[in-house]
């Protein structure tokens, strides 16, 4: 049975912050959910897994003294990253430094994570930035860590250095944010409606059950819910490409399948995060020569 632990509501120096912190107890598996926000409920939370002493992702900069704090309670070993983003990576450089333990991402994580990178407003806003840090190498193919067998399945899409874990021997796959909801309503700009899908097919090979998603854990059935997403992608994929060789513009396409804009989140995010972009992604991947 999934337990939580209560919201904790923090006053900051320049008015009312929520955080949230709750655990979460899938058995062997321990979820740590952090969120943040300046005013109200935090839009979106991201989950930090512990599989023994090892720990999937690191949350965001914002929720820094909590993570660390758990980071110590759980007496974690070694990290591995699902991807650069700053919900997911937000704390990989303070936990490198104040624990000396290693963190592993993909190479193209490495190579990001190197260096600063620019960031949004809003996600300045929502997550705050990653502080450079070097990391290890994945290792190729399957590995152990701290006793654990684990296998990277490289699953781009979300973006360009996106990998998810298998444990094998567990049947779980920790899928980053390759899943997040079997309908989603928007993209980021950079985002690749076509390797997303083809990243799906891939891990509906795998043996698992539970999916361990960032932010909408699925820990029964979870290649159901794959399943669901690889469908509405492919038949989206299919509608949009269909009007799109036609000669129908993006703004056409939205109105022709009644496509509806979260304006808020739209708005929020300058237009980086927009359905419009599912569309663009596309049209873009038949320009590239996609199927």
């Amino acid at each position: 049975m999934l337990m939580s632990r209560a919201n904790r509501r923090v006053f900051g120096r320049n008015g009312i912050f929520l955080k949230i912190i709750k655990r979460h107890n899938f058995g062997e598996v321990v979820g740590w959910e952090f969120g943040w926000s300046p005013v109200g409920r935090p839009m979106m939370t991201a989950i930090c897994y512990r599989i023994g002493p090892v720990l999937i992702d690191t949350a965001l900069a914002h929720m820094r003294p909590q993570v660390l704090e758990m980071v110590e309670r759980e007496n974690i070993k070694s990290v591995l990253l699902t991807h650069y983003h700053e919900d997911h990576s937000g704390n990989a450089a303070e936990i490198k430094a104040k624990f000396k333990i290693p963190i592993y991402g993909e190479r193209r994580t490495a190579e990001k994570l190197s260096r600063p990178y620019k960031i949004f407003p809003y996600q300045h806003l929502m997550w705050g930035a990653a502080t450079p840090v070097e990391i290890k190498t994945l290792p190729p193919g399957a590995f152990e860590e701290n006793g654990l067998r684990i296998v990277p399945v490289y699953t781009p899409g979300h973006s360009k250095d996106h990998t998810a874990y298998l444990f094998e021997e567990k049947g779980w796959l920790f899928s980053g944010d390759l899943y997040l909801s079997s309908q989603i309503k928007y993209f980021r700009a950079d985002e690749k409606i076509l390797d997303q899908i083809n990243s799906l097919k891939k891990v509906m090979s795998l043996d698992f059950d539970a999916l361990f998603c960032s932010h909408h854990p699925r820990p029964v059935d979870g290649k159901k819910f794959i399943a669901q997403k690889l469908q509405y992608l492919e038949d989206l994929y299919g509608k949009v490409a269909d009007l799109a060789i036609r000669g129908m513009d993006e703004s056409g396409i939205m109105k022709d399948l009644h496509l509806k804009e979260d304006l808020k989140i739209k708005w929020l995010c300058f237009g980086n995060v927009s359905m419009k972009n599912i569309v663009r992604s596309v049209i873009e991947s038949l320009l590239r020569g996609g199927a």
